[in-house]
């Protein structure tokens, strides 16, 4: 009894339970592609050992094509999920995405030949596809605006706890052992979110009035007959309409729209800079960069997997006060500050390898923190920000198409920093690396504090007059008057 009165508690008239439920749900497949992402870390350092499952151990240029085969599947995937997402529905296009990773672990459970893993990586490409093309636009759609930037923050939690799952699973269990657990995640997702809504921005497009309006309810823990419900489903209406009226092809209306495509342009410098200030190579190959940085004196006590377990912790403490936090602190503070720092350690983690290299004393700490500091800093702004203020930018109109572009760009560098990450650092030095993350990092500070707007509680056309009021001041009136405006 104590348990359903419990339940009934949070479900209670004008609660927020089902929209975090919904939203949960919605970004586990997300968790599966971090566990993907999160796999690579233990099982290199398994797959490159005289015991390699496959017999032989694998070489640095295997490991590299089968790390980059996510992203290099991921651009096309990425515009098959943004066709779904208007032709197929929300819905369908998640469950497709989890799909993927069936799939993915299926095929390597099934073989341990190199041509196997790197097929199973490209189906792993194709489910991240569809969890960054569907997931955000999906979570913000079913969430009211008091909670938007927290349930938008669950893509980067989501992701981060399956990094955080793989490393811990990796180091405790077998590789087959790891296998079937990785599998039964996204198979789990496919049933259980069958019971879940549609997306009420889409029901409403395809003229399901009656739907759209029982869906809002049900996430709003109301009534359809409540005021509010009824507010929500004339706003939707009113931009729906909205968008009926503008018949323009939405490609050719970001490149021809002056304040469409400002808004466009800080999108993808957000995007691309998320992804190239170092984070993806860290957690991928987290286990042997340590390994790197656990030379002989250096003083480190923990193995390589077990740092890296311990730079899960910290990423998914990072989500966690992203979450907690973007409503109060707003979006533009948390990006332009965790930018900065993490840029910082980078730089940190520079010097501390470059006096490795000339066999000059250092902390043994440094690496650790500095690591910690970075990874903490990306899950806690540069990631989940970024993915919300992208999400907030764009009218429905707009969005899948915005997604689909910024996403299969940011996974063509992820492509190119995967394949070439680890040959580049035994070429010149895994210091040069670190330093070019570094100074993505503090370019991208510069940017967010002199161009990118504030988002948080703002509707879309409320962003756009800052942009044109911005643009009016740079082109046509002079420092004084736009201090006036």
């Amino acid at each position: 009894m104590f348990f359903v009165n419990f339940f009934n508690y949070f479900r209670r008239e004008g609660s927020q339970f089902n929209q975090v439920l919904c939203g949960i749900l919605i970004n586990l497949p997300v968790l599966c592609y971090g566990a993907s992402i999160g796999w690579m870390s233990p099982m290199t350092l398994v797959l490159q050992s005289p015991d390699s499952p496959r017999g032989t151990p694998m070489t640095d240029d295997e490991i590299s094509w089968m790390a980059a085969a996510t992203f290099a599947t991921a651009v096309p995937a990425v515009f098959v999920f943004g066709y779904m997402l208007d032709r197929c529905g929300r819905k369908a296009a998640l469950i497709f995405t989890s799909a993927q990773f069936v799939g993915c672990w299926a095929i390597k459970l099934c073989s341990t030949e190199h041509w196997a893993l790197v097929a199973a990586r490209g189906l792993a490409g194709a489910g991240l596809a569809g969890c960054y093309v569907v997931a955000p636009l999906y979570t913000k759609e079913i969430s009211e605006d008091s909670i938007r930037g927290a349930m938008g923050s669950l893509v980067i939690l989501s992701q981060t706890v399956g990094n955080l799952l793989l490393y811990i699973l990796g180091d405790m269990l077998s590789y087959h052992a790891v296998l079937w657990v990785c599998l039964s995640i996204p198979a789990a997702h496919v049933l259980l979110f069958l019971k879940m809504p549609e997306s009420p921005s889409y029901l409403l497009r395809r003229g399901q009035h009656e739907e759209t309006m029982e869906v809002i309810a049900w996430l709003r823990c109301r009534s359809t007959s409540d005021p509010l419900v009824q507010t929500e489903m004339q706003l939707l209406k009113q931009e729906e309409e909205e968008e009926r009226g503008n018949t323009e092809f939405a490609i050719r209306g970001i490149f021809t729209n002056k304040i469409l495509f400002q808004a466009f342009r800080i999108t993808m410098v957000l995007s691309i800079a998320r992804e190239v200030c170092g984070t993806i190579p860290v957690l991928t190959f987290a286990s042997d960069i340590f390994s790197m940085a656990s030379s002989p004196g250096s003083g480190l006590v923990l193995t390589p997997n077990q740092q890296a377990m311990m730079l899960g912790v910290v990423q998914v403490a990072g989500s966690a006060l992203a979450s907690a936090s973007v409503e109060n602190l707003g979006r533009k503070p948390l990006l332009f500050i965790t930018s900065l720092v993490s840029g910082l350690s980078m730089c940190a983690l520079a010097l501390w390898f470059l006096a490795l290299s000339r066999h000059e004393a250092m902390a043994h700490w440094i690496p650790i923190v500095a690591l910690c500091v970075c990874i903490f800093c990306d899950a806690s702004g540069l990631q989940p920000v970024s993915l919300v203020v992208m999400s907030e930018m764009f009218s429905f109109q707009y969005r899948s198409t915005v997604t689909s572009i910024a996403m299969s760009t940011v996974c063509f560098f992820n492509f190119i920093q995967l394949r070439f990450f680890k040959p580049l650092a035994n070429s010149v030095g895994v210091h040069v690396t670190f330093f070019i993350f570094g100074a993505i990092c503090l370019a991208n500070a510069i940017y967010i504090a002199l161009v990118v707007p504030e988002t948080r509680l703002r509707k879309v056309d409320e962003i756009y007059q800052e942009l044109r009021d911005s643009e009016e001041c740079d082109s046509d009136i002079s420092r004084s008057d736009c201090q006036e405006v």
